[in-house]
């Protein structure tokens, strides 16, 4: 069919990662409500394997058609970035959600907080400490993220692996990072609204992050196995994108929940 073509856009061929996916991640909810309730993990982990090999197979075939196939044409491309954009767009207002909730409550704490920010009892995180470690790795694996980009764009596949990993692993360790402040919080989730505000702003940005450092790790490996150019690159300057995006968006968190919040 694609031979006969007269147009230069890639219809998707008939596929069942989209019904499985789904079937995942309602086997992933289901074990997250689960967990909660009865304290037993068995269904949630099977959703999150359910849903992994979806992601690897679904990948895998979306490689094969921009990389093999030769399927990513000028104006698919296109539409990707703009796919894209609009993504990260939305993004930027579901962190704004949270933001909004974190300063309606600390710039006119009721009655129930103390009249204070941070509530009486609340111990806020030092932000000089583990938060400004994780904004200096942030920020650096920004700058090696870029210098992957440019040493791409210029053939020079050896910097590229180097810059590259060495992004992925600034992620990982800002994630174990995390993990270990959560592990010493002297607050939680349900301590007053300065609780929920913390730990679902960072929580959320944590989870962006991992997937963001997914996403690098799949261009990584995809980079060793030769499917970049200097021309042809679309799959890792996404991912650099969304990286630059969660860069911004912790800057953010630090500057008004660690720091001015503190």
């Amino acid at each position: 069919m694609h031979s006969h073509k007269n147009h230069p856009f890639h219809l998707v061929e008939i596929s069942p990662w989209p019904i499985l996916g789904a079937f995942g991640a309602m086997i992933t909810m289901m074990g997250l409500i689960k967990w909660f309730h009865f304290f037993s993990t068995n269904l949630f982990f099977l959703g999150m394997i359910i849903l992994l090999l979806v992601m690897y197979q679904w990948w895998r075939d979306v490689t094969r058609e921009g990389t093999f196939q030769g399927l990513h044409t000028y104006q698919v491309t296109m539409g990707l970035r703009w796919g894209m954009i609009l993504f990260i767009t939305s993004e930027i207002f579901f962190f704004l959600s949270f933001f909004w909730s974190f300063f309606h409550n600390s710039l006119s704490p009721n009655i129930e907080l103390g009249m204070n920010w941070p509530p009486q009892g609340i111990e806020p995180f030092n932000p000089i400490q583990i938060p400004l470690l994780n904004t200096l790795i942030l920020l650096t694996s920004g700058l090696t993220v870029t210098w992957a980009h440019h040493s791409l764009m210029e053939n020079d596949m050896n910097q590229m692996t180097h810059s590259l990993t060495l992004t992925v692993l600034l992620g990982i360790y800002f994630s174990i990072l995390q993990g270990y402040e959560y592990m010493e919080a002297p607050f939680t989730i349900a301590d007053t609204t300065y609780g929920s505000s913390f730990f679902m702003a960072t929580g959320f940005h944590g989870i962006h992050v991992i997937i963001g450092t997914t996403f690098l790790l799949i261009c990584l490996i995809r980079h060793l196995n030769n499917h970049f150019s200097s021309i042809h690159h679309f799959g890792f300057e996404a991912a650099a994108w969304y990286w630059h995006f969660v860069d911004v968006v912790w800057l953010f968190l630090y500057i008004s929940i660690y720091w001015w919040g503190s």
